[in-house]
């Protein structure tokens, strides 16, 4: 499990190759995703699959939308909108659905989806499958192209692509023991 935990990077749209992913792999990374830690079973985490000519539509809302509420335009921001849905076999909305009670903090219930989505990371890796965790601003606008249920909230998308390049060792700016501090 280190092993993988330590060789999984992120494999951009650019990086993708024009092979399908199936149904069948698709639902095995969100299968991962199902089994995350989550406080009080609120298990908050929400997806939205789209493949095909839908990830086509969410390229031109994107930058459409980037191109009427975003800041500081820029027109190549506004082509990768355009372009990075196109690139990927598959695009996955990462929703959060907030506890309607409030009963735990909402920090808990973002940090739950994101424990999700390193899960299925982690899945997607392992079968050799690349992916991207991209969250831009415009998320928050996403209502306007997908029906979302009260008070669930778009945290960004999940590009997956298959790839043939070779992925770089990873490293990291200081060690564990650097970031720990033993109490006894």
């Amino acid at each position: 499990m280190l092993e993988i935990i330590k060789s999984r990077r992120a494999v951009f749209p650019i990086q993708y190759n024009d092979s399908p992913i199936s149904k069948e792999e698709i639902e095995t990374i969100l299968e991962a995703a199902n089994w995350a830690p989550t406080h009080r079973r609120t298990e908050p985490w929400r997806f939205k699959v789209l493949q095909g000519e839908a990830q086509g539509r969410l390229a031109d809302f994107l930058a459409e939308t980037y191109k009427e509420k975003g800041k500081n335009f820029s027109e190549h921001k506004y082509n990768k909108y355009k372009a990075n849905p196109r690139k990927a076999a598959c695009v996955i909305a990462i929703c959060m659905q907030r506890d309607l009670n409030e009963t735990i903090p909402e920090w808990e219930e973002i940090a739950a989806t994101a424990m999700a989505v390193q899960n299925m990371w982690l899945q997607a890796h392992e079968m050799k499958i690349g992916a991207y965790w991209g969250s831009p601003g415009i998320c928050k606008y996403m209502d306007g192209f997908f029906e979302m249920e009260k008070r669930e909230r778009c945290l960004g998308f999940f590009y997956m692509g298959k790839y043939d390049v070779e992925l770089e060792k990873g490293t990291r700016n200081s060690t564990i023991k650097e970031k720990t501090t033993w109490i006894e």
